[in-house]
């Protein structure tokens, strides 16, 4: 049976630090389990893209950072509003996995009290790759694009990602 982990995030957008972490997990993992959270919301500054928008720019993600995609598994994930019993609701929606990977201090905390393998990752240009400052480049028409893949990019532009992200904000 494949080792597995499990990796949680929003990817609002994807970037490059997350492609660097899959790869980092595909490592030590036969596969990732990559968890898109906040599904259902959208249209905000905090969660501008939809679930199925993050799960298109992550496909096309993984297609220009060389990872094969046939190791890792997109699952779209509705939040709960119980953090205590979050977990149980990912561990209900997913494959098995065998270890949790996350920086996130909140999903660590989580998934340790029900006894799960943790493994904080090192963060890859942490100052550089956060998705927060790369909405706040497209707000403020900074170089956002070389922060994400190739395809990402083109994709956020055929979607209107920028527009819908100051249209949202009030410009700001």
């Amino acid at each position: 049976m494949p080792s597995r982990a499990l990796i949680p995030g929003r990817f609002q957008p994807p970037h490059w630090g997350h492609f660097h972490l899959i790869r980092w997990v595909l490592e030590r993992f036969d596969e990732a389990v990559v968890v898109v959270g906040s599904a259902q919301k959208s249209h905000t500054f905090t969660n501008p893209f939809t679930a199925g928008e993050r799960l298109e720019m992550l496909r096309l993600g993984l297609r220009d950072a060389g990872i094969d995609e046939g190791r890792v598994w997109l699952i779209p994930v509705l939040d709960i509003e119980t953090n205590h019993v979050w977990p149980r609701w990912v561990e209900m929606l997913t494959p098995r996995f065998d270890c949790v990977v996350s920086g996130n201090p909140l999903v660590v905390q989580l998934f340790r009290e029900y006894g799960y393998c943790v493994i904080e990752p090192p963060m890859f240009d942490r100052g550089r790759f956060t998705a927060t400052r790369i909405r706040r480049l497209m707000l403020e028409g900074g170089d956002w694009e070389s922060l994400v893949p190739p395809s990402v990019a083109e994709y956020l532009k055929r979607i209107g990602g920028v527009e819908r992200l100051r249209r949202i904000t009030g410009g700001h």
